[in-house]
């Protein structure tokens, strides 16, 4: 069923209100997608972001998108291939690095709410005049970070925020503090190193930190 700017932004902004974090998940392997999904919602981030950055990654979506408790949605959205697959492989939401006309459409058509991708002011107002008032700062820390972000809430304050991209356990707070940021995304909750270990206890310790962040 088609969706609206209007609706796809206030399903995107009660899924960032879940929690502090969202993990931004590149998955190798798909074995490891349902118990990584489990983990981390158990840990108490029940948004999760499966990037489109490896060949498991849509069939990674399918083993996580049943998972109790969970909302899984597809990262990295290009083009609107990209929207129509993760759709199809069961995602709940999509977030995109940047926003071009062919997305919001496929994504509005497909009825797959979407976090777009902002990083100035200009790009932030454009997809304000569509309708999308909770978006994606990316590439937060290179954008010029909190202080950056924390600005442009000035003129813009309609307008929340997830930024992602350089976003860690050492300064997720500096970024939560802000008024208009609902949760920050980052990659730092499931390590490749931990997941291919398949050490679910770590992982959820590490979820269970990030959930207590706190602005």
């Amino acid at each position: 069923m088609p969706i609206t700017a209007h609706d796809a932004s206030r399903q995107t902004r009660d899924l960032c209100a879940l929690a502090p974090v969202i993990p931004v998940l590149v998955i190798h392997d798909v074995a490891r997608a349902r118990p990584l999904a489990k983990a981390l919602i158990a840990g108490g981030l029940p948004a999760l972001e499966v990037t489109l950055r490896t060949p498991a990654a849509l069939d990674a979506i399918r083993e996580m998108a049943d998972v109790p408790g969970g909302h899984v949605g597809a990262g990295t959205l290009i083009t609107p291939e990209d929207v129509r697959a993760a759709k199809a492989a069961g995602a709940r939401f999509g977030v995109s690095p940047g926003a071009t006309d062919a997305l919001l459409d496929a994504c509005e058509a497909e009825g797959l709410p979407l976090l777009p991708g902002a990083a100035t002011a200009t790009e932030a107002m454009a997809l304000l005049a569509r309708g999308y008032t909770m978006q994606k700062f990316f590439p937060a820390e290179a954008s010029g970070g909190a202080p950056a972000l924390g600005a442009i809430g000035g003129p813009l304050p309609q307008i929340t925020f997830c930024p992602t991209g350089g976003v860690g356990a050492a300064n997720a707070a500096s970024y939560l503090r802000l008024p208009n940021v609902t949760c920050v995304g980052g990659s730092w909750v499931a390590p490749r190193d931990i997941v291919e270990a398949g050490d679910w206890d770590a992982i959820t310790a590490l979820a269970r930190a990030a959930a207590a962040l706190r602005g």
